[in-house]
């Protein structure tokens, strides 16, 4: 039987990581299928396109799936026909949530981000009540072996900032109008550049702690399940 309970918790645990993938997939291929639509299927004349392949690659989708979600989007339809909208709302402890969306219907999703605020102790608000707590930044992901070296090459480039990451990558930060340049510069000088993109930091923090954190962890698992969110932003600052 010890055996059997131990399989049946390895499968478990592969499909929570299996399911966990597929939602990384879906909103990769659903970033791409946006961005060929915005500005054509060359990855060369348009750059969100060649950040969101860039993203993916890192991320191991598969070509295929890279090249099934350029067609869809280059080729319009109903699968491509989603918009870009940012939903703001509090957290428990009154806490800052901002939520970048893809979705084809606004409508089913406001009601959904809405349900699911009320359900964890917080409230979506009107657009505009969080934003202001949040700096839009130029984010490039490298891996790097000399992080002297990267500092001063990222200084060249016009970083302003450069922070290492838990497994072992560098985050490159720059002016949000700067990271096409950015991310250029630092290939011309031989960085191994794995992402670009957009991010967004908080002004201003709130902690958060004890069962007051549990909640708002609650809350914040519960928005990146969501199948239509693409990103998800807070000024939580937990304990330890």
């Amino acid at each position: 039987m010890s055996g059997h309970s131990k399989w049946a918790n390895i499968k478990r645990r592969k499909a929570v990581v299996d399911a966990q993938k597929g939602k990384i997939f879906s909103r990769l291929a659903r970033e791409i299928t946006v961005a060929a639509r915005q500005g054509g299927a060359s990855p060369d004349a348009n750059f969100r396109l060649a950040t969101a392949v860039e993203r993916a690659r890192a991320e191991n989708l598969p070509s295929g799936n890279i090249e099934r979600a350029i067609a869809r989007g280059a080729g319009g339809g109903d699968e491509a026909d989603y918009e870009e909208l940012q939903y703001e709302g509090y957290g428990p402890g009154g806490i800052a949530i901002m939520a970048l969306v893809m979705t084809n219907n606004r409508n089913r999703t406001a009601a959904e981000l809405r349900h699911l605020f009320s359900k964890h102790g917080g409230a979506l608000g009107e657009s505009g009540c969080v934003a202001w707590m949040f700096k839009r930044r130029a984010r490039v992901t490298v891996r790097a072996a000399d992080e002297e070296e990267l500092l001063l090459t990222a200084a060249d480039t016009g970083a302003e900032d450069v922070e290492g990451e838990e497994d072992g990558s560098f985050s490159v930060y720059g002016k949000p109008e700067d990271l096409q340049s950015l991310r250029q510069g630092l290939i011309e000088h031989g960085v191994d550049v794995v992402s670009a993109e957009f991010t967004y930091e908080p002004s201003m923090k709130t902690e958060v702690g004890g069962a007051e954190q549990e909640k708002v962890l609650s809350l914040l698992d519960a928005l990146d399940d969501h199948d239509d969110i693409q990103d998800v932003y807070t000024n939580a600052e937990f304990s330890e």
